[in-house]
Order: structure tokens, then C-alpha cells, then sequence
């Protein structure tokens, strides 16, 4: 099976026809029809075998995972999902595994509404990359600049999961809702369009707490103190995770694709009653620079601003 028939096999029937997508998969490239009273919003995410996702992941999941980080950016931007592509390496063009990712892939953009427009397939080591675009009103995305000191830091559903079943993966009794954080994570895009117009600042949580939190200090020039009891965990992270490790887990272990937001105190309610998914307050910005947490002493200590590194 060569490229052209390997894409029209199995992701042509993501790229649907409808009036923003002109012309999608098949020529030298998309065109698209972005809505005449909204701005652009792209991000783009590589998953590589073995480090982003474990080498023995069900295809279907990987298909998932690697749009749903994509996903996971456009919600913490408080954009709509509308287009991606793909950039797929494969060291053999395996017609089973192909079937499998492209299923998981149509899953979620099927749920999402996003369309695939193009992209690209070559011979090499297993990688996924994914471009996707999504739309906003002008002045109404959320950024990560905008966090004022008083703000308070909250954010969505549970941390730690993801990281947790990573460090649990090759034990048995492996509980699946916490196997199914790390490979199908759910992008908050419902909350993120909620939050537009109350949040001053807002990113996903890919790379942990600690560090993600920290590109929100430094874009805002402040500091924050979160208060590590207040953290929110699931019960299957509360039955499952070495007490030695808890903490570390949830401020750095990452993968959890939450989002975490900055709020003026009183827009906290209005916040909580507008979001599908639970929202908690673990701390506030405050003007002195750096991240602190309070332990469950209640002492005040220093934190590395640092998650997940690349390099």
C-alpha cells in the first residue's frame, strides 16, 4: 500500500465536507474558511514512541492521546476546535495498527468537531504530529499573561492520575479509569469556552503543576503560594499512591491535561457553576515573586517552578 492509498484507506473520512473546509486531504494543500469575526488560534504536539506513550498502547489510544493534547491547547485558550493534519512516521505501514489509530483519531474528532484538512505520511521510527487550529472572538482568548495579584489559582478535575498509572503500568490490578487517564486524557473544552471572560490566564497541565503553573508567573510577573492539602486527587489516586510519593505526583509528574486558571475571587462561583467538570481553588497570585506551597503543616516552603523537561 503506498501513501495516497494508505491515506484515502484510512483518514479520508476525517476530512468531512462542510462549509469551513473547501477543499481538505487530497491536493497540495487545505483551504479552510475561518469565520469572519474570529482570530486564529494553532498549536502544535510530537508524540514519540516510548516517551509520550508507552510502546505497548493500543493503537486506538495513541490515535486519541495524539490529538487530544492538541485538543488539550486549544481548551486553554478558550478556542473551538475546527481544523488539524497529521504528520505520521511509520516503520512499516502495518494495515491493523493503521485501522486501530485511525479509529481512535476519528473518535475524538467526531466528539470534538474538528476536521482533518492534510498532512503527511513517511517511512521512520513511530511519531505522531498533530497541528491543530481552533477559533476565538477577538480579546477573549485566555492567555497566560493576564494573572493579577489576589487572583486565585484553581484547577480542573484531579491531578496525578496519569502520572500515577505510568508508575504503576507494568504491576497487576492496574485500575482502568486510572490506565485510561494516561492514555485517553479528556481535553476540558467545554470548560475552557466557559471561562472566557472570567479567567485572567489559563494553560493545560501537560508537563505537571510546578512547572506549568510557573509559565503563568513568568508571563505575569508574579508569584503564587498553593496549598498542597487542597490539591484535588481521585479516589483511585488516594487508594493507590505511595504516600512518599503524592506530592510529586501531582506537582510534577504530569500528563494530566487539566487546566489550570487564574480567577478575581469573585468570579470563583460563577466559575464553578458554569464548568462540566469540577472546579478547585489550591492557592492565590500573589506580587512577590516565586511559587510556594503550604505542606500539610501548614509551614510555607519555597517550590521549584520546574515539571516535565525535554532537554
Amino acid at each position: 500500500m503506498d501513501e495516497f492509498a494508505l491515506i484515502r484507506r484510512h483518514f479520508a473520512g476525517l476530512s468531512p465536507a462542510r462549509a469551513d473546509v473547501l477543499l481538505g486531504i487530497g491536493d497540495d494543500c487545505a483551504l479552510l474558511q475561518p469565520s469572519p469575526d474570529r482570530q486564529l488560534a494553532v498549536t502544535s504536539d510530537t508524540l514519540i514512541s516510548g516517551r509520550h506513550f508507552p510502546e505497548a498502547t493500543a493503537p486506538a489510544d495513541i490515535g486519541w492521546k495524539a490529538l487530544a493534547v492538541n485538543l488539550s491547547d486549544l481548551a486553554a485558550m478558550g478556542a473551538e476546535p475546527r481544523w488539524f493534519t497529521l504528520a505520521l512516521s511509520l516503520p512499516v505501514a502495518d494495515a491493523d495498527w493503521l485501522a486501530g489509530f485511525a479509529a481512535g483519531l476519528r473518535e475524538l474528532a467526531t466528539a470534538s468537531g474538528i476536521a482533518l484538512v492534510g498532512g503527511d505520511t513517511t517511512r521512520g521510527p513511530l511519531s505522531i504530529t498533530i497541528t491543530a487550529m481552533g477559533e476565538v472572538p477577538p480579546g477573549q482568548a485566555l492567555r497566560r499573561d493576564g494573572a493579577r495579584a489576589g487572583d486565585l489559582v484553581c484547577v480542573t478535575g484531579t491531578l496525578g492520575d496519569a502520572a500515577l498509572a505510568l508508575k504503576l503500568l507494568d504491576q497487576p490490578g492496574l485500575p482502568p479509569p486510572l490506565r485510561r487517564r494516561l492514555d485517553r486524557p479528556e481535553p476540558r473544552l467545554k470548560a475552557g469556552l466557559a471561562l472566557r471572560g472570567l479567567a485572567t490566564a489559563a494553560l493545560d497541565l501537560s508537563d505537571g503543576l510546578a512547572g506549568d503553573l510557573g509559565h503563568i508567573l513568568a508571563a505575569s510577573g508574579v508569584g503564587a503560594e498553593i496549598d498542597l492539602r487542597a490539591l484535588p486527587a481521585s479516589s483511585h489516586f488516594n487508594g493507590l499512591a505511595p504516600a512518599a510519593d503524592r506530592t510529586e505526583l501531582m506537582l510534577r509528574g504530569g500528563d494530566d491535561y487539566e487546566l489550570c486558571v487564574c480567577l478575581p475571587p469573585e468570579a470563583l462561583e460563577e466559575a464553578q457553576q458554569r464548568l462540566d467538570v469540577p472546579l478547585t481553588q489550591i492557592g492565590r497570585i500573589t506580587a512577590q515573586p516565586g511559587l510556594r506551597s503550604v505542606d500539610v503543616s501548614g509551614s510555607t516552603q519555597p517550590q521549584d517552578a520546574c515539571g516535565y523537561r525535554h532537554f
